[in-house]
């Protein structure tokens, strides 16, 4: 009899440990997914195309940049500000460069302040969207077209909001394998 409820108790232990680490694992896509259709936690929106209304109401917008502590490169917004009307299509550039001797992979995540805003800040291309690959010495350009939803204009919260900070933070990440593949075959090759 003892042993039987020893073994009850060990399985009961067991199903608990699997279902907090199948939960674990979860959390963080449904976490991401949450952020991004409710713009909580200052994550923009995105979308496929700009938006149908403009006002004559204009908002100033903001851009910083920043790099994890191990990222090589240099990345700065070649705007600091601009002021747009809202719900009209912004487009403004980041510039990164990697001046190592290597080809360096990097993705950006993205915030937007105050987290008011971040529902109503919307992204409709982005290099944020994809991972960046920079050859040895190489510098790029790089997009982000955006508009802030008219909506904000009636929001109990969004309407007291004047200016958006749009920061980015660029993390190195892993190689592309055909990266790696061309630098084992002595080629080089250029993603961006």
């Amino acid at each position: 009899m003892k042993l039987e409820g020893t073994s009850k108790t060990a399985a009961q232990a067991v199903g608990v440990v699997l279902l907090m680490g199948s939960l674990a694992w979860a959390s963080v896509p449904f976490y991401d997914w949450f952020c991004r259709v409710t713009g909580f936690g200052g994550t923009a929106a995105i979308a496929d195309a700009g938006s149908d209304v403009v006002l004559d109401e204009t908002i100033k917008i903001r851009f910083d940049a920043s790099l994890a502590r191990d990222m090589p490169w240099t990345f700065t917004p070649m705007v600091r500000e601009m002021e747009i009307r809202i719900g009209e299509t912004g487009l403004a550039f980041y510039e990164a460069s990697n001046p190592t001797d290597v080809p360096v992979a990097g993705s950006a995540s993205y915030n937007v302040a105050p987290y008011e805003a971040g529902g109503f800040f919307t992204k409709i291309d982005c290099f944020c969207f994809e991972e960046q690959v920079l050859q040895p010495g190489e510098s790029v350009q790089m997009p982000v077209t955006f508009y802030v939803d008219p909506d904000i204009a009636t929001d109990r919260d969004g309407k007291y909001v004047h200016t958006i900070t749009l920061s980015y933070t660029f993390y190195e990440i892993d190689l592309p394998e055909e990266t790696q593949a061309a630098l084992r075959s002595g080629g080089a090759t250029s993603y961006n």
